[in-house]
């Protein structure tokens, strides 16, 4: 009788224990999900960019925004490989123009969230300078007619918000063809 009751008793406290975990993993996976939609849930009217940008890399993509387009507007990393912004990085000399380039803390910042967000090019390909001769640019420009050459600050042409970082937003002609 005493054996009987101690092992109803370990079955009572197993199932309740197992009860338990299973709860915990059902609170955990909800409180999960519901973290990982809250970007999506984000407008993409309010995005701006064409990442969200999580919060590790945000600081890094200040710093860029406040280096990059005090000059000129700053492209999204997307449109240029890893290895150009790599480059753009560590040169001095930036289309011609002498820059004082990025030190330390503040560039591993920048080329955390470039590289993060950049695409890399394959092993045949020419590492390309210019944006004209991107092909991830080529294809986020399906059947656009490009004005030869292509120049940064001409951007706004289509995008009338590339000032604001926000490459999203098209003018009436191209949100029309979209």
């Amino acid at each position: 009788m005493i054996k009987y009751r101690k092992r109803r008793q370990f079955k009572i406290k197993s199932l309740g224990l197992f009860l338990v975990v299973i709860t915990w993993s059902l609170a955990m996976g909800w409180l999960i999900s519901f973290a990982t939609n809250a970007q999506s849930a984000t407008p993409t009217s309010e995005i701006g960019t064409v990442d969200v940008v999580p919060a590790q890399y945000q600081l890094g993509q200040e710093l860029y925004l406040e280096n990059c387009s005090s000059c000129h507007l700053a492209l999204p990393p997307q449109v240029l490989p890893t290895q150009t912004w790599k480059n753009i990085l560590q040169d001095s000399q930036h289309y011609g123009a002498q820059v004082q380039p990025l030190v330390d803390p503040p560039r591993i910042l920048v080329w955390r969230y470039l590289s993060t967000f950049s695409r890399s090019i394959r092993e045949d390909e020419q590492i390309p300078y210019r944006v004209n001769n991107s092909r991830f640019f080529k294809a986020l420009h399906p059947q656009v007619q490009l004005p030869r050459p292509v120049e940064i600050n001409s951007c706004v042409s289509c995008h009338p918000s590339a000032n604001e970082y926000n490459f999203r937003r098209l003018t009436p002609e191209w949100e029309n063809t979209q």
